[in-house]
């Protein structure tokens, strides 16, 4: 069982001593109880303090309510034990069919193990990187790229319907000045104030003289020709790379939207009136402002400034808007350390075209991250020329580490990672770690087929069928089966907490369940010698193919690939 099909069993329960006339609810049977783990052995294999939080609307004690679903759940098929302990905790001890039969859900369910429908019936956009296409993609986007990505499919899999997006900044005077760098670099002149550098400005000016040759050529007259065909052409190309990276990175985005785009379809102009129709909009100073300190910003924000130029943030209100207008139910933004800020505008802001920010939207602030290489923290790149790039930490340390490294820590924990300890080949590098354990489990299973320990017929549910999960009874099996039962409480939380770390430090535990019951002696899944392939040879194959599901799946949760040899 797991704890899903517990808080079932005891809610059953509650609703039983009701319908009787035993407990009296005023508000109700709940949906669901909680159900946890004990942190000591001896105290069974879940525990729950229903009694405890019920009781005083119950008329009763903890313990007399403990007591009374006890003795009710003593009548479930797949209850061992229940023991009220304390002021009315409820220990509760599985049957070892009903343990065993966990691993039998599993290798049913297959890769959707861990799926839940929590979060079904929401639309959610998860905004992140976000970065302008003017350079590449650098060590300050990692930790987005990271998390952005595994929030959305820690969400997915809580069965939201979820569209990972990619806001692409490509409007305002930071395009010229990218167009102007290139010119200069083409021409051999210097790069002017405000520009970019780097050698990928030079590769950038090289692809371009190459698509629209003779574009760095020609009289003073057509320098804003120019400057608007080189502008297109090196977004265009940077544009491109980054989404490379990111692909080479195993981050996908479902949308990319252009700022551009946004305004040239009019939705700025559309804001702007729906803003002065609700009645929060004014003018001052020959600016026009957004009464955002009417629900709770620090002040008011300029949408046009005085010289009649629209600003960021007027954008930001748009952009929000067609979000809206898409159908989505909430919007995720993932913002960096440098972007506290951007909260409270956000959520006025949502608040000034009529929204409730509780419900539609969410704002993600991230803590920086430091690389450490022999001591000294890397801070130049050799083609962007002032922070290493994300291609140059993928060439480095590699997809799987990073990925891993970045995703099993809070987004708001500063962060330093250091590139040996995080690429060494050992059982104290948590990304070797568990995908170890996961080529364990599949180099198991192929010495398991060599020696004729296969499971029985042709699928999973044939497999399932055949299979004695009573067998499965020993202290260590009942250690792992636990763990495995877990994961779909796990990713709820992930998912509900938008907190994909759980997800690792979950795969780190049920790792060491899986090594501690390989390691131990009476659990050999293999025949020795001449014994016979028998039942319990089975059903610990079964073990160990549930364990291989469960590994393969938290490891994609997090972008990372789980190997079947190390």
């Amino acid at each position: 069982m797991n704890p899903a099909q517990l808080s079932s069993a005891v809610v059953e329960a509650l609703g039983a001593l009701v319908d009787e006339g035993a407990l009296a609810l005023p508000d109700g049977v709940p949906a669901e109880v909680t159900i946890e783990r004990p942190r000591e052995k001896g105290h069974g294999d879940y525990a729950t303090n229903v009694a405890l939080k019920l009781a005083k609307r119950a008329g009763t004690n903890p313990r007399a309510l403990g007591e009374l679903l006890a003795q009710r759940l003593l009548a479930h098929e797949g209850i061992a034990a229940a023991e009220v302990a304390g002021p009315g905790f409820l220990n509760l001890t599985v049957a070892a069919d009903a343990q065993g039969r966990v691993a039998a859900d599993i290798v049913a369910a297959g890769a959707a193990y861990g799926d839940t429908a929590t979060l079904a019936g929401q639309a959610i956009d998860v905004e992140f990187v976000s970065a302008n296409p003017t350079g590449p993609l650098h060590l300050g986007h990692t930790r987005w790229a990271v998390l952005g990505d595994a929030i959305g499919r820690v969400l997915a899999a809580a069965g939201a319907t979820v569209t990972r997006e990619f806001y692409i900044n490509d409007r305002g005077v930071q395009m010229n000045h990218f167009a102007d760098s290139i010119i200069a670099v083409a021409q051999g002149r210097p790069v002017p104030e405000g520009g970019y550098h780097g050698a990928y400005v030079h590769e950038l000016a090289a692809a371009v003289a190459q698509q629209h040759p003779g574009v760095f050529e020609g009289p003073d007259d057509s320098a804003e020709e120019r400057r608007v065909a080189v502008r297109e052409a090196g977004y265009a190309l940077q544009l491109k790379a980054q989404q490379t990276s990111l692909a080479r990175f195993n981050t996908h985005f479902d949308t990319w939207s252009s700022e551009r785009a946004l305004h040239e379809s009019g939705s700025v102009p559309e804001t702007l009136t729906r803003l002065t129709e609700l009645g929060h909009v004014y003018e001052e100073a020959g600016a026009l402002w957004m009464r955002t300190t009417d629900f709770g910003d620090d002040k008011d924000r300029v949408l046009i400034k005085s010289d009649g130029e629209l600003t960021y943030f007027a954008s930001d209100t748009a952009y929000y808007l067609d979000k809206r207008a898409r159908g989505f139910d909430r919007c995720i933004y993932l913002l960096g350390a440098d972007h506290h800020g951007y909260v409270g505008r956000l959520r006025a802001m949502a608040a000034c075209v009529g929204d409730d920010p509780d419900q539609t939207l969410e704002v993600l602030i991230g803590q920086l991250v430091k690389i450490m290489r022999d001591g000294e923290e890397l801070r130049l790149s050799k083609r962007a020329g002032t922070m290493v790039t994300l291609d140059e930490l993928v060439d480095e340390i590699g997809t799987d580490a990073l990925r891993y490294s970045l995703a099993r820590y809070p987004a708001d924990s500063p962060l330093v990672l250091d590139v040996a300890e995080i690429t060494r080949a050992s059982a104290d590098n948590p990304v070797y770690y568990v995908q170890y354990g996961h080529a364990r489990t599949c180099a198991l299973m192929n010495n398991a087929a060599q020696l004729g320990v296969t499971l029985p017929g042709t699928d999973a549910s044939e497999a399932v069928d055949a299979f004695d999960p009573a067998l499965l009874s020993h202290e260590r099996e009942r250690d792992l089966l636990r763990a495995l039962a877990d994961f779909p409480r796990v990713v709820a939380s992930a998912a509900e907490l938008r907190e994909p770390h759980r997800i690792a430090r979950y795969l780190e535990d049920t790792t060491s369940a899986f090594n501690k019951w390989y390691d131990t002696r009476e659990c050999r899944m293999l025949p020795q010698g001449e014994e016979p392939v028998g039942p319990l040879n089975r059903a610990r194959l079964l073990l160990v193919v549930a364990s291989r599901t469960v590994l393969a799946r938290g490891l994609d949760l997090l972008g990372v690939t789980a190997p079947e040899r190390m």
